[in-house]
């Protein structure tokens, strides 16, 4: 490999003391070829400051086979913000109602798919196993069971919303 400091001698910049056209085309050749970013040459009489321009970043789409029902995604939630979920859930419930609280970050989702039905409605009975709902987190579909029997009375979240750990999601009257 030819240094730069042997083509800077090299150059014959002539009674007019410029850089010739030749010269700068090569001095650009050899910026390419090298792994320097910019080259910066003082002379008595100016200066010259060739950049490399920054590679363009490239984005590269996904590819869905099925149809994207997730939430934008929201920053990750600070401690004071998952307290604060994990206390309201505490808050709604009492000796006779149950809260079922989020036990992840993720998408909510009521049904298996976006034609199903529910898997629970207000005024739906349920058992300590009994699916209630969905929470996909990092593309896995997690099943969330409803932990108590009882009746469903209040339902929480909305379907596609993005929930914290710790949210209250449903709140069930014990059996």
């Amino acid at each position: 490999m030819v240094y730069l400091d042997e083509h800077l001698r090299d150059m014959d910049r002539g009674e007019n003391k410029l850089l010739k056209l030749e010269d700068i085309h090569e001095l650009i050749r050899l910026l390419d070829e090298s792994s320097l970013s910019e080259i910066n040459i003082e002379f008595e009489d100016g200066k010259l400051q060739l950049k490399k321009a920054a590679p363009e970043a490239v984005a590269y789409m996904p590819v869905q086979s099925a149809p994207n029902l997730a939430a934008p995604v929201a920053p990750a939630p600070t401690p004071a913000a998952t307290q604060a979920t994990h206390s309201q859930a505490q808050e709604l419930q009492s000796a006779d109602v149950h809260v079922i609280a989020s036990p992840m970050v993720g998408t909510f989702y009521r049904a298996p798919s976006p034609e199903s039905a529910p898997f629970v409605e207000v005024g739906s009975q349920v058992t300590s196993k009994t699916v209630v709902c969905i929470i996909e987190a990092m593309k896995l579909m997690n099943e969330i069971e409803a932990e108590v029997s009882g009746e469903v009375i209040e339902v929480l979240a909305e379907n596609g919303q993005l929930v914290e750990y710790g949210q209250p999601l449903f709140k069930v009257r014990r059996a």
